[in-house]
């Protein structure tokens, strides 16, 4: 059975579709509170389509549709609106809520989402973990576009998705609005509060760090415009407007990535430039799995597979070690580790496996070694062109590569992806 969102936790509906979410938040970090008001500008498929949003917890003051009361209930992260909708006409959806967020539970990848910092707030919620801040559609294809307003002590610095379009003080406060206009996918959405500093590293790359860090951040990043420009050769034009990187305070696990920017914890930072496969891993995101999206989840392995590839890339353009020896490294690990992973089509429990990533990174090389450097340089910037702002399934990915190959890859593809056996 194919990995689908519905597996993860139920999350997502069919029978309508959200273009663009209006988000204006207010939260204090020191309670743990939040207020917010998410205004959906919806599109339904059928008159009487059931309108069932994600949502965690909270208290909801009220709900309207263009701008009318409406029934509706609350329970299991389902938030059911009732109702006879205008069909293939957008419609607002106005939510009223308020309540302390918790990051989502989940069995197989703890716990994602709204969660707290020692001081401040990070959001990952990679895959599942939106409905723990604003009601949504959380499907990993369901795009739109965003505005997020959030409200804090004006002493806090709040970093979203897009472009910073203003800051407004007013006494003890300050409201930070952020506009993403091109389309993401609810998991991806963010924010990130905490006492930063912002300092650029290049124009169009935001530093956000707190300054007993600033210094060691500055050198870690420092040859990110360069991996920039490498990408953007290899990949094609950069899709969004900005990129920001935030480093928290706090140790995280692993960097997360967002649409436009990428979070690092502290402990990603060490003045050596340690990690800089991580930064170069999550900068490649922003063209493999946020501006190219999913269609599903089953097909996972195109953002995290090329991504991990990119860590690679960017190690023989920066005079690190070629990506065939890391390639070489990367298979006798795999085939040392059980092979009973289909990557093409991982259980839920192995999607964030280190076999899916690693696995995957190797398939992109070995295609390369199959179609030469020109043809397989021009297939990825034709695919992030042809994808850009949208969202694919691996048949996608295989058509465009057999195009560019002049024959069948289907046996190919076949082992790498569908057979569990390294080949």
């Amino acid at each position: 059975m194919s990995l689908r969102d519905t597996d993860l936790l139920g999350h997502g509906a069919a029978g309508y579709r959200v273009s663009h979410y209006d988000l204006a938040l207010a939260t204090k970090p020191a309670t743990g509170r939040l207020s917010g008001k998410a205004r959906l500008t919806v599109v339904a498929s059928a008159a009487d389509a059931s309108l069932a949003l994600d949502f965690g917890p909270f208290r909801i003051e009220r709900v309207l549709v263009d701008g009318k009361p409406v029934r509706w209930t609350h329970r299991a992260g389902k938030l059911r609106i009732r109702g006879r909708f205008l069909v293939d006409t957008p419609f607002a959806v106005e939510v009223r809520y308020a309540g302390r967020p918790a990051p989502v539970r989940t069995r197989h990848w703890g716990e994602v989402g709204w969660d707290e910092l020692t001081d401040g707030v990070i959001v990952a919620s990679q895959p599942v973990g939106a409905p723990s801040w604003f009601p949504c559609n959380d499907l990993v294809g369901a795009k739109a576009t965003f505005r997020i307003e959030v409200t804090v002590p004006i002493a806090y610095t709040v970093v979203a998705n897009g472009v910073l379009a203003s800051r407004t003080a007013a006494g003890s406060t300050a409201v930070w609005t952020y506009v993403a206009d091109e389309p993401m996918a609810p998991y991806l959405a963010t924010v990130q509060i905490g006492p930063y500093e912002r300092v650029l590293l290049s124009s169009g790359q935001l530093l956000a760090v707190s300054g007993g860090l600033l210094r060691a951040a500055q050198h870690d990043f420092a040859r990110q415009p360069k991996m920039m420009r490498v990408f953007t050769d290899l990949f094609g034009p950069y899709p969004f407007a900005e990129y920001a990187v935030v480093v928290t305070d706090d140790e995280l696990e692993v960097p997360v990535e967002a649409q436009g920017l990428s979070i690092f914890g502290a402990n990603h930072v060490d003045g050596h430039r340690g990690h800089e496969r991580l930064v170069a891993h999550e900068l490649a995101h922003q063209w493999f799995g946020n501006s190219v999206g999913l269609a599903d989840w089953q097909h996972i392995w195109l953002n995290e597979g090329f991504a991990a590839y990119a860590e690679w890339l960017w190690s023989e353009r920066s005079g690190g070690p070629r990506a065939e020896a890391l390639a070489a490294r990367s298979r006798t690990v795999l085939a040392s580790r059980p092979q009973n992973l289909r990557i093409g089509d991982p259980h839920a429990r192995d999607m964030f496996d280190d076999r899916l990533y690693q696995r995957g990174a190797l398939t992109v090389h070995t295609l390369r070694t199959v179609l030469g450097d020109d043809v397989f340089f021009a297939l990825l910037r034709e695919w992030t062109t042809t994808h850009r702002h949208g969202t694919v399934v691996t048949a996608d990915f295989v058509a465009l590569a057999e195009r560019h190959a002049g024959r069948s890859l289907a046996a190919f593809f076949d082992q790498w992806l569908h057979q569990p056996a390294l080949p």
